[in-house]
């Protein structure tokens, strides 16, 4: 061994290198999705023992203005305020409590607010708050004094069950920069009801125990801050991944034991899930290919759901297998969570173990996968016939469409896949097909009347290319078309124009 190399690097002292402030911009691009941010935020919570929360657009008119997150939790004082909103500040977390690193409320927020400001009031304290602007945060870490009369005022607009009673808090961002710039022909409406819509999804798949239980309550409201009017409210509804009505194996599910050194045996529940389901506890989890395998809780909030943490590669056939996973309080470096709790980083010495996992009874966990392969197979089998494999589908078909369309018919190795896209037409044609380049063009000139008015996208009217992609994958398939097939062009075209030309008459009677 060289005699220069020391296993402890010496040192003569220390020195204080406070961080600069343009850390807080790097605390604001964090990269968390807005489903994520705000379900931090609930986390939150949750650990303040609140058993209702509020989640609240407001806008002026068309205009979005503001998102609120407010609850009925044992709320804040001064100190404890000083604390939550302090850069790297972290209090002592409570056994069982969701929040572990101390940085959620600020990188979550300011990840999509320009500012965020948190007010709170306890039984025996008046209201108080803090606020951050990125701006200013990111210039000199100084953060805003709220007004204390403001702070009491914004505790009375939610208080009396709505739902602060005698104390909670309310965390309120400004400037979102997901929020449409202009809100006029619609745009707010559909950014809403698209947001809204995924927000439920998330926070009813990651807080499902919670929301399962009868004294917890989110709900999602939108109001009109110059009006009152409040345009939607409802309650976000649990889905359980785990959540079939009868299990695709009597065998499953079935507990199994995986055993590391680090941290001695970790339970493995393994699931089958019922084929063919179109429940949305089955199908809230992304892909086929992303919501197979590992489901991660911690304290009871699903920290990672699907995927499976390089033990194997995801495939189609594995798709009705799902294992839930408590991870212990002390994870060592065998399970590691990320910041955001929006996944869980296993070692190599996971995947080992799960190689001699076993159940009570002896069975081995590799066979459990086995198994739910073969329950997907004999499903298939059961449906009454093999189909036979399609040109697949591509680009502007919805991604989550594509891959409905490829687990029911499987695809022809190799072959390119069939696009859709819109594209000036004859006003005699409703659609064209492009065998060469493998393209089914459709009329853009009844594209405004097909989709509303409503703006279009790449993968826009999901519902109407899914069914010109089953009328015409075929023609794809064979080198040319015989007279019955020409006949049937023809057909499709005529009744398709005439039906088109009725939207647009629609349009022409709403105007």
């Amino acid at each position: 061994m060289s005699d220069d190399w020391k296993f402890d690097v010496p040192v003569t002292g220390s020195k204080l290198l406070p961080p600069d402030a343009r850390y807080m911009e790097g605390l604001s691009s964090q990269g968390y999705g807005f489903e994520v941010a705000l379900a931090d935020l609930v986390d939150n919570s949750v650990d303040a023992g609140a058993k209702d929360v509020v989640i609240h657009f407001l806008r002026d008119g068309d205009e979005l203005v503001s998102l609120l997150v407010v609850d009925d939790g044992a709320g804040m004082d001064d100190a404890a305020l000083d604390v939550a909103m302090t850069v790297g500040g972290r209090r002592d977390y409570a056994p069982g409590a969701l929040g572990m690193f101390g940085t959620g409320l600020k990188s979550a927020s300011l990840s999509h607010a320009s500012a965020v400001t948190v007010v709170s009031t306890t039984k025996r304290t008046r209201a108080a708050g803090r606020r951050w602007r990125l701006q200013r945060a990111m210039s000199n870490f100084e953060c805003d004094i709220v007004d204390a009369d403001y702070a009491q005022i914004l505790i009375d607009r939610y208080d009396n069950g709505r739902p602060i009673r005698w104390q909670g808090t309310i965390v309120r961002w400004d400037g979102v920069k997901d929020f449409p710039k202009h809100g006029g022909g619609g745009q707010t409406d559909r950014y809403l009801h698209r947001t809204i819509n995924k927000l439920g999804l998330h926070l009813g798949l990651h807080l499902h125990r919670f929301l399962a239980r009868d004294d917890f309550n989110i709900t999602v409201a939108v109001e009109d801050v110059r009006t009152g009017t409040v345009y939607t409210s409802f309650g976000v509804q649990p889905l359980d991944p785990f959540g079939y009505p009868v299990s695709g194996h009597p065998d499953y599910p079935t507990a199994f034991t995986a055993s590391t050194p680090e941290l001695g045996r970790t339970r493995l529940d393994a699931h089958i899930w019922t084929p063919k389901s179109n429940l949305d506890e089955y199908r809230a989890v992304g892909s086929v290919m992303e919501r197979q395998g590992f489901y991660f809780y911690r304290n009871d909030r699903l920290v990672q759901a699907g995927g499976w943490n390089n033990f194997r590669q995801p495939e189609q056939h594995l798709s009705l297998a799902r294992v839930a996973v408590e991870l212990p309080d002390r994870t060592g470096d065998v399970f590691r969570l990320t910041v955001k709790k929006s996944g869980v980083d296993t070692t190599p010495e996971f995947a080992t173990a799960l190689e001699s996992a076993t159940s009570p009874t002896g069975r081995a966990f590799v066979d459990y996968l086995s198994t739910a392969e073969s329950v997907y197979r004999e499903a298939r089998k059961r449906t009454g016939t093999t189909r036979r494999p399609v040109v697949p589908p591509g680009t502007g078909i919805d991604p989550g469409v594509r891959e409905t369309i490829k687990e029911e018919l499987p695809p022809i190795p190799g072959e390119e896949p069939i696009a859709i896209r819109w594209q000036k037409l004859g006003n005699e044609m409703f659609f064209s097909v492009d065998r060469e380049n493998r393209v089914i063009h459709l009329n853009q000139r009844y594209r405004s009347a097909i989709l509303g008015g409503r703006r279009g996208g790449l993968n826009d009217a999901p519902t109407l290319k899914s069914l010109m992609y089953l009328l015409l994958h075929e023609l794809f398939e064979r080198d040319y078309s015989g007279s019955r097939e020409k006949d049937n062009l023809q057909l499709w075209q005529s009744i398709l124009v005439s039906a088109a030309r009725a939207e647009e008459d629609r349009m022409t009677d709403n105007d």
